[in-house]
């Protein structure tokens, strides 16, 4: 399960003074000065390669890094700014995932919050490609028998 836009907040609001923290799916963390300069909601609507249409939403929180190494986003801040920010979403319950561009630009689902000591760790991973119509796309895969060998299994009989 995915944290959502909801569940970020209430995290935040429920520990104010504490850090915020991005763990990449490497387990390394994005530089502690990182700010969040965008909030969005995105929606992508699309076919799959078997007709069927889809569309997935989320809410995406761009992080960068500057020169400013002393800057520090506490989770007080980043409640404030989701807060504004909410407006632009139809929902408070889609999933979340951070913008992150080192080396290259990519999204990366925040899997949970962890609250420890001092600061909220939001965990991520990496997307992953599917076929989402693998029962028309993909051919129905059966080996024949080797030369000389009757077959075990009847195609279609489930046995293998």
């Amino acid at each position: 399960m995915r944290a959502t836009y909801r569940s970020l907040l209430t995290t935040l609001r429920s520990h104010p003074q504490h850090a915020v923290e991005v763990v990449l799916p490497n387990g390394e963390s994005i530089p502690a000065h990182f700010h969040i300069t965008e909030v969005g909601h995105v929606s992508k609507s699309f076919l799959d390669c078997g007709g069927q249409r889809h569309t997935l939403e989320w809410s995406s929180l761009q992080a960068w890094v500057a020169d400013d190494i002393d800057h520090r986003l506490s989770a007080e801040k980043l409640a404030r700014i989701l807060e504004r920010a909410q407006t632009l979403l139809p929902s408070s319950d889609l999933p979340i995932e951070i913008e992150w561009e080192v080396p290259h630009w990519t999204q990366l689902p925040v899997l949970k919050v962890e609250v420890t000591g001092h600061s909220l760790r939001l965990h991520t991973e990496f997307k992953h490609t599917d076929c989402l119509a693998k029962d028309i796309c993909l051919p129905d895969f059966t080996l024949p028998p080797l030369p000389g060998q009757k077959a075990l299994c009847t195609p279609g009989s489930g046995c293998c």
